[in-house]
């Protein structure tokens, strides 16, 4: 993504993935960056399936009631909020479901291939989740672990660009691996995004770009982070219906949204979706880009259709 001439931009490594920054105004850099790496430390102590320190990481391991911190509570109700809003398709309670799957640590230590088979597991399901808003309080039925995913890192978008606009005092874009969420007065004719199905793709790849003024915007894709298992391909995007990843279709999901949770829960469950993906975001009316896995592109909401190839500045998402 690219911005004005006179934007900064910052980039680094977080949640496993990578950080970019933009702010409009150079000066508002130092105080947005620090808003960024509380929000992202935060979310990390708070939400992290792979840190056994981690405030999820007790809650999964505790055997009944447990009342969780603010930012964890505000990551749940997200979590459930999404599972609600897509019937399902996107569900925290999947966390044994992926682990099974073999990605039971951070995607750097997951082994790309083995020849283990794999046995998926069945979650199961949002609605056993027992969740007390006003109290803060969590209970999980025996043998259920949450992975929230899907949504906090979307979460930790939406606040940090919300934050750091404001400390700044101008417009910040904040993309976390392909969850973008800006906030403030965008540039002269917005944020430029190019959309790619990596988010690590060389800033002079070709790639339809689109422009962002304010909101999310999410890339969710089944090829960046896959490994293979007892001759499997296999992906972080699980149905929870089967436990199992979807049957292929769509190879990336872009989806443009009032805020990024929103945009990457629609995105998340167009992969799950498949086919019946399509009626769904017309429904909702959004903006969607949509690939196969064969690389044919649908474009449905509103979104523009891709451009003849030709070179350009590229710098996409995927989860």
């Amino acid at each position: 993504m690219t911005g004005e001439v006179r934007c900064s931009t910052t980039t680094f490594p977080a949640l496993g993935t990578t950080a970019v920054l933009l702010v409009a105004d150079p000066g508002g850099t130092a105080a947005a960056l620090r808003v960024l790496e509380e929000e992202l430390a935060a979310v990390d102590l708070a939400c992290s399936r792979f840190r056994s320190d981690s405030e999820l990481s007790r809650a999964n391991r505790t055997d009944g009631p447990v009342t969780v911190g603010p930012l964890l509570a505000e990551a749940i109700e997200a979590a459930l909020r999404a599972a609600e809003a897509t019937d399902g398709a996107v569900d925290p309670t999947v966390g044994a479901a992926v682990s099974a799957l073999g990605y039971d640590r951070t995607f750097a230590s997951v082994r790309p291939e083995a020849v283990e088979p794999v046995t998926p597991v069945r979650p199961s399901g949002w609605r056993t989740v027992e969740w007390n808003a006003r109290a803060a309080r969590l209970r999980l039925p025996p043998g259920t672990a949450l992975d929230l995913g899907a949504t906090a890192k979307a979460l930790a978008a939406d606040r940090a660009a919300e934050r750091a606009a404001h400390v700044a005092g101008c417009g910040v874009l904040v993309n976390l691996g392909g969850d973008l969420a800006a906030a403030g007065p965008a540039p002269a004719g917005g944020w430029q995004v190019a959309i790619a199905d990596d988010h690590t793709a060389p800033a002079d790849g070709a790639g339809p770009v689109v422009s962002v003024r304010s909101g999310g915007l999410a890339t969710s894709g089944t090829t960046v982070r896959s490994w293979r298992r007892g001759g499997r391909s296999l992906h972080h995007i699980v149905d929870p219906a089967t436990g199992d990843v979807p049957a292929p279709l769509w190879r990336t999901v872009s989806v443009a949204a009032a805020t990024c949770v929103d945009a990457n829960t629609a995105a998340t469950a167009a992969i799950v979706r498949g086919a019946q993906a399509l009626g769904r975001l017309n429904a909702l009316r959004l903006p969607a880009r949509l690939v196969r896995t064969d690389g044919s592109v649908v474009v449905v909401g509103g979104w523009p259709p891709d451009p003849d190839p030709a070179p350009g500045p590229a710098e996409g998402g995927s989860r």
